[in-house]
């Protein structure tokens, strides 16, 4: 396969050239390579990006009584019609005092079976003892180099917990990525509004305050400072108090801090819980105030943030959703966006002037596979890489509807939503999967054995 006459974008360069794809990889980039026999796409005046790597799905996830609507093959066929080649699946909590390698085995026959893209899985934390501590050095020897530790919802970990994770990490370099929230301060809010009577999902925002998020980042980030500055990534940052947070630990000297956001945060905020549909935009973090916003912006312009992910999570608006029309704490928290994430981003920050075209690529692809030992297989374009690619053409307009998307759920956040840009061929492996239709068979993405952080 050759992509002809296509603006290559990377995260450090722009440029007019060929690529030349053979054996599921990049196999040179130049000009003038022997069109015979190749199958040939033509890429001017578009731009050609590496295929997006999201590093925070929720695609197969249970969730009390609640599934999420995807499955691998529905999730990741989503994905790669959005441009997504490769994921890395945050996994469900799995029974009391199981071991860590439970939840592994059971995502990775899932996975295998069903996916259509590359994908990796994070660990998940949810007790802490010198086993657990014995299967992260094993794991991170099998291509598991991160794990998941929450600071709320039922498998928090306390201080003490997180301090000998970090630690442990810091020896191996693997990363330990974070849901920073304030269990006490949470619990505390939604019974007191419960109570009161405020029920609606307006009060899901309010219970999960912006300082709720920010003392939690703190709190980490400090552990991690008393663990040698242990690898440490915080997952859906969404509030400028949280970002202040990271800068404050960085201006100190504090090492090996990342942080993600996602464009739920960028794009929409808290006034659509006062929408009548509002049930559909409970997640955890919930969305934010204008002013935060404008700050995550600035954030990922000036490097503060390192990753755009999408915590897709989906659970059907006419249903599952619907346990929390007389209770937002009966909702299950999660929202849709593994698909919508690429172009929405494209239009809002590369079209918008808020991010340039070549941040847009570190934010969605190279940075993620950096920090997720993923680099440079995945996440970039050069020799030698994964042919994992998207095409874009600046000069479509399309309007965000969910009956064009190819998940599952039955709603999407950005319903309505105009839109500058479009993605017009996704190549996974040397393959054309996406043009207009979806191609991809069940079951023929692969496990990626990860790298830790170097």
């Amino acid at each position: 396969m050759i992509i002809k006459n296509g603006t290559i974008v990377t995260a450090n360069d722009s440029y007019k050239a060929d690529i030349l794809i053979e054996n599921r990889q990049i196999k040179a980039i130049g000009t003038d390579f022997d069109t015979a026999d190749a199958q040939v796409i033509n890429a001017a005046d578009k731009y050609v990006m590496p295929g997006a790597v999201d590093v925070h799905t929720h695609i197969d996830l249970q969730a009390g009584q609640f599934h999420t609507s995807d499955d691998f093959f529905t999730g990741t066929r989503a994905a790669v019609c959005g441009g997504t080649t490769s994921v890395i699946e945050h996994l469900a909590f799995g029974p009391k005092n199981c071991s860590l390698r439970y939840q592994i085995d059971k995502y990775k026959k899932n996975a295998n079976e069903k996916t259509v893209i590359d994908y990796g899985l994070h660990g998940v934390i949810q007790y802490v003892d010198d086993n657990v501590l014995k299967e992260m050095e094993q794991l991170t020897a099998e291509g598991i180099s991160s794990f998941k530790i929450y600071m709320t919802y039922n498998f928090a970990l306390d201080d003490a917990s997180i301090l000998r994770v970090l630690k442990k990490a810091q020896e191996l370099n693997a990363v330990i990525a974070v849901h920073c929230e304030n269990d006490t301060m949470i619990n505390y809010l939604r019974q007191k509004y419960v109570r009161e009577g405020n029920i609606s999902p307006y009060y899901h925002a309010l219970s999960r305050s912006d300082d709720s998020e920010a003392e939690a980042v703190e709190r980490v980030l400090h552990l991690a400072h008393i663990a040698d500055d242990a690898p440490i990534y915080i997952v859906h940052l969404s509030t400028k108090k949280g970002l202040d947070v990271i800068r404050q630990a960085r201006s100190n000297g504090q090492k090996n801090i990342y942080a993600e956001t996602c464009p739920q945060y960028l794009v929409c905020d808290a006034a659509c819980y006062k929408r009548a549909d509002g049930l559909k935009y409970v997640m955890s973090p919930p969305l934010r105030k204008k002013e935060d916003i404008t700050a995550l912006w600035r954030g990922l312009a000036d490097g503060s943030i390192d990753v755009i992910a999408t915590d897709h999570c989906p659970f059907y608006w006419k249903s599952d959703k619907q346990a929390g029309i007389n209770d937002f704490t009966k909702c299950p928290n999660g929202a849709p966006g593994i698909e919508e994430r690429a172009i929405i981003m494209f239009s809002e920050g590369v079209m918008k002037d808020r991010i340039t075209l070549n941040k847009y690529v570190e934010l969605l692809c190279t940075k993620p596979a950096c920090i997720y030992g993923m680099y440079p297989q995945k996440g970039t374009l050069l020799p030698g890489s994964d042919a994992d690619i998207m095409i874009i053409d600046p000069s479509e307009n399309q309007k965000m509807n969910i009956n064009n998307l190819h998940g599952t759920v039955d709603y999407t956040l950005y319903e309505g939503l105009n839109v500058k840009g479009k993605i017009i061929n996704v190549i996974r492996a040397g393959e054309i999967v996406y043009d207009g239709n979806f191609t991809a068979d069940a079951g023929t993405g692969s496990f990626i054995e990860r790298r830790v952080l170097k």
